[in-house]
């Protein structure tokens, strides 16, 4: 199934085993929200578990806040990437550090689903890539999906969650295809799993980039070099064991990220690895991001994205090292 279809199972499956899930954003109930992730589940549940709200993201996080408090597994959708800045104080300020203002006596288990990044086609503030802000946030966990098996079992991990997760859906991978397992979570929730073997260079990407770096290394192949692809899942925390194991392998890594690369979790996880995996790198981490701009009109998101070619300009580039 489509990763959009796996996410309306998964938070179908959530729903029927608590009854303290509830779901609240904009135009999510008949509509089934501008990506149909939601469709169905109001006329399933009803308007009482199924909550469209005003426009007002702010409130919508608010909202959450409370119900949250009094013992419910809220879920907010923010329509898209770019709207979720009025929710930011709410986020950070409120959201971030309640339960660490109560000791660790008031959890806050409050799950955000935002739809991020490019390669829709679509206007400012509808392809931004903001994790970097909420990974940077103490007190929230961060994931993004690249598959539609790991999005059906990630959110149903994020709603169980006790602490709240910015759960960032990569709009440009909805539709394509990919087979479910619905017996059995292929790995944890906050953990990088390792999708292709190699033994020369290391990729590593999130949310739709694992597509990009699975075409670079399919090229690469052809070419005759061996490239490891890894997936890296959770963006907060980080699952570090795997990716330095590929880098002790390999001798290096390269990062690609739609986001900029200025202050971003590419330069974290480079500085990481290089501090940690120092005397294993043959090469210094390269990261290829988006421009350090502000996101283009549509008919330059080719140019900004990254794409296979840049990644294997990155890939040849730390060869030659």
């Amino acid at each position: 199934m489509p990763m959009a279809k796996a996410l309306n199972a998964g938070l179908r499956k959530a729903m029927q085993d608590d009854a303290k899930v509830l779901l609240l954003g904009e135009d999510i109930g008949p509509l089934g929200g501008v990506f149909r992730i939601t469709e169905g589940l109001q006329a399933e549940f009803g308007d009482r578990r199924v909550m469209d709200t005003p426009l007002a993201e702010s409130g919508i996080v608010g909202t959450a806040i409370g119900l949250a408090m009094r013992g419910y597994r809220p879920v907010c959708e923010i329509q898209f990437d770019g709207f979720v800045y009025p929710a930011f104080d709410q986020i950070t300020s409120q959201l971030a550090k309640m339960t660490n203002r109560h000791e660790g006596t008031m959890p806050m288990p409050v799950v955000i689903r935002i739809p991020y990044g490019g390669h829709i086609g679509a206007v400012e503030h509808h392809q931004e890539s903001p994790e970097a802000y909420f990974a940077h946030t103490a007190g929230l966990r961060s994931v993004s999906p690249s598959t539609p098996n790991d999005a059906y079992w990630m959110i149903q991990e994020a709603i169980q969650s006790n602490d709240p997760v910015v759960f960032f859906e990569p709009k440009s991978r909805y539709w394509p295809k990919g087979e479910v397992d619905l017996t059995a979570s292929s790995a944890p929730l906050h953990s990088t799993r390792v999708v292709r073997e190699g033994t020369e260079v290391t990729l590593l990407g999130h949310g739709a980039m694992v597509a990009v770096l699975l075409q670079a290394a399919e090229i690469a192949a052809q070419e005759g070099t061996s490239v490891e692809v890894l997936d890296l899942r959770s963006i907060s925390p980080i699952d570090y064991g795997p990716i330095l194991d590929s880098v002790r392998k390999t001798g290096r890594l390269v990062l690609s990220q739609e986001a900029p690369g200025f202050v971003s979790v590419g330069s974290e996880i480079a500085a990481t690895v290089t501090e940690r995996a120092f005397y294993s790198l043959e090469a210094p981490v390269l990261r290829v991001a988006g421009f350090d701009t502000p996101f283009p009109p549509a008919k330059l998101e080719t140019i900004y994205l990254p794409d296979a070619d840049r990644v294997l300009e990155a890939v040849d580039r730390s060869l030659a090292y």
